[in-house]
């Protein structure tokens, strides 16, 4: 809402309305609305130290990982599952590493989504 509001000022400043084409508008909206790397943002995002599940349900964390390690282009299972199980609530990851017996394997992706959502 900035970048209009921005634009309504500069339009009551000079009465020129600063986007006079299509291709103009195209352009600014392009470079204030989307990343230009989106798959660095997302890898920094994923090797970063703030990507956790947080307050979400474990469904609202694995939606928003998928879609990251998508943009990553993040395709090993195992780094997959230790990315996954680093970003889950504390009190998930240890029920599923101490799980007696099923616990999924360190390279079943499938297996700690589902066994996550079961926790959750």
């Amino acid at each position: 809402m900035k970048w209009s509001e921005n634009l309504f000022c500069q339009e009551v400043d000079t009465g020129i309305f600063p986007i006079q084409s299509w291709t103009n508008f195209e352009q600014q909206f392009w470079s204030q609305f989307f990343l230009v790397n989106v798959e660095a943002d997302a890898i920094n995002t994923l090797e970063g130290s703030s990507y956790y599940q947080g307050n979400w349900t474990v469904d609202d964390y694995l939606d928003s990982f998928l879609i990251l390690t998508s943009d990553a282009r993040y395709t090993d299972s195992q780094i997959l599952v230790v990315k996954f199980c680093c970003g889950l609530k504390l009190n998930v990851q240890s029920q599923i590493a101490t799980m007696p017996f099923g616990r999924p394997a360190d390279t079943d992706l499938e297996a700690w989504y589902a066994a996550a959502q079961r926790i959750d």
